[in-house]
């Protein structure tokens, strides 16, 4: 029996030892990124924090507005790791790496009571906590959203409570970094019609 680098000789997705990644839908991605940490702390790039840094979220794409809590004059915002790929939690340790030329703009938005790294798409809005453990990283994201909610659209924390108990959404960004990364999205048509950050 020849021997490849894949479970089953008969995979679709093998060729040989490898994988074929031409069968792979590409999602560009940058998955490092984020504002100096609170109290000077020096952190590594290898994790993430409140800051944002290391959270290897699929969802940070061409087009998506990110929000991130500034806790040093002049942010310091940082970016890298490009990914052309990557499942949920990065479980393996790593994605498609590539190196990638990115463009976008910088505003500050003053006044806001944002905690924790936050994300808007034409679709969603969504909230990233990093922890551990993964609970603890699941309730930083949705009391974050809970702020977002109330603070940014109006809501009482009764509503916001109960759009959030019949329709969050979680994603597992990352369960292989020193802090793990939990993703609370809510759809816009749920929303009610307001300008919010």
């Amino acid at each position: 029996m020849k021997r490849t680098g894949c479970t089953h000789d008969h995979s679709p997705i093998c060729a040989g030892s490898i994988l074929e990644y031409d069968r792979f839908s590409r999602t560009l991605a940058v998955r490092c990124f984020g504002v100096a940490p609170a109290r000077g702390q020096a952190i590594s790039t290898s994790t993430s924090g409140e800051h944002g840094g290391n959270m290897d979220y699929r969802g940070f794409v061409a087009g998506v507005t990110a929000y991130f809590p500034v806790f040093a004059e002049g942010a310091l915002l940082h970016l890298g790791d490009g990914h052309a790929l990557q499942g949920d939690g990065e479980i393996a340790g790593t994605g498609l790496e590539i190196s990638m030329a990115v463009k976008f703009e910088v505003r500050v938005l003053k006044g806001g009571r944002t905690r924790w790294p936050r994300g808007e798409t034409p679709d969603c809005i969504f909230t990233v906590g990093n922890a551990r453990p993964l609970d603890q990283a699941l309730q930083h994201a949705t009391t974050e959203m809970l702020r977002w909610l109330t603070d940014g659209y109006g809501m009482t924390m009764q509503e916001a409570s109960q759009l959030l108990g019949q329709a969050v959404e979680y994603d597992v960004a990352n369960v292989y970094n020193p802090a793990y990364s939990m993703v609370c999205k809510i759809s816009k048509r749920l929303l009610p019609d307001v300008t919010a950050i």
